[in-house]
């Protein structure tokens, strides 16, 4: 992966401070920006949804550091931003059913931690600040494809989270001068990805179900569909936004897809094609909270930001599977 380079400034001049960065998303960042020699990157996690091993092997980088913390505490947020240029906010609770069972602990770390990160990219004088947004945002506008001035109710407390998160971006941004650009992602997908837990994404729970012969759980008929992002995309949008000198790109969101709308019984076709596993699905009651569709407008993001998703979702699907299927051991020893 990330054989293809995305930025073209210099970024052994720029320290990056990725929140969240034993995570998914936030290791993939680590990863990009390591290879490709930024200044110094900085990871802040509390490891309660993170796992250190998603970064371990960068512990012997000498540019590199990981802090053991958590964005709820403004004094560990303050800390992390000692000597940072540019922060990519990836720590969240991610999970619209966990935030339906736990709205205030949703709340605490999404909102509570969101404006704590703001606050320390204030007084430490941050001027660029890249946040993880959400297609949730839509909520019930029934319009597709997603376009980003157009949104609906919430329907779920994350869904709430991460509209504040734009709200309070908005605000620090014309208040304090800081560059804020939210990226919503959609249905964001790749290697790193934990299958493990009550609240694991579909596509890490399918994969893991059949190479494990089990047959994936779908909530509902399966005819909803999701535009899922291989998480290179996601990983190139972040760089973008990072480094853009282009002014009419800052302080505004972005849909970061492939523009591309799949359906879980499509979704476990395409699995089935790059994996050579058959095994039909079994299907559960639907989930509350959960958008019935969802496809996203890029053209945003193209415009202001040169975007390209480069991978399509089954480009994407082969190289998560050939992950999955070499860490299959270690994913599921317990």
């Amino acid at each position: 992966m990330y054989e293809r380079k995305y930025h073209r400034k210099d970024i052994s001049k720029y320290s990056f401070l990725i929140t969240g960065g034993a995570g998914f998303i936030g290791a993939n960042l680590v990863e990009y920006l390591l290879k490709y020699g930024a200044g110094k990157v900085v990871v802040l996690d509390d490891l309660s949804t993170g796992n250190y091993v998603n970064i371990e092997a960068f512990a012997q980088y000498g540019n590199f550091q990981f802090i053991e913390g958590d964005i709820r505490s403004q004094n560990a947020c303050n800390k992390a931003c000692e000597g940072i240029d540019i922060i990519l906010h990836q720590a969240a609770l991610g999970s619209v059913p966990r935030s339906v069972k736990d709205p205030v602990t949703t709340n605490e770390v999404n909102v509570t931690g969101f404006l704590n990160m703001l606050n320390a990219a204030k007084e430490n004088g941050i001027k660029r600040f890249v946040y993880a947004a959400s297609s949730s945002v839509y909520g019930d506008h029934p319009g597709l494809p997603k376009v980003e001035a157009h949104i609906g109710k919430p329907l779920s407390p994350y869904a709430v989270s991460k509209y504040v998160n734009e709200l309070y971006a908005n605000v620090f941004s014309g208040l304090y001068g800081i560059e804020t650009i939210g990226l919503r992602y959609f249905n964001i997908f790749g290697p790193k990805q934990s299958p493990e837990g009550s609240y694991a994404a579909v596509i890490p729970l399918f994969i893991n179900k059949m190479l494990n012969h089990a047959a994936p759980e779908i909530n509902g008929d399966g005819l909803q569909s999701r535009d899922f992002t291989f998480v290179e995309n996601a990983v190139q949008a972040n760089v973008l936004a990072a480094l853009t000198d282009n002014n009419e790109a800052v302080n505004q969101v972005y849909n970061i897809a492939v523009g591309e709308q799949t359906s879980l019984n499509g979704l476990v076709r395409l699995i089935g094609e790059v994996s050579g596993i058959t095994i039909q699905p079994e299907y559960k009651s639907p989930r509350p909270g959960d958008i019935k569709d969802s496809l996203a407008d890029i053209g945003k993001a193209q415009q202001f930001l040169d975007y390209k998703p480069y991978f399509n979702v089954k480009d994407g699907l082969s190289i998560t599977f050939e992950w999955f299927k070499k860490n299959f051991e270690h994913l599921n020893q317990n």
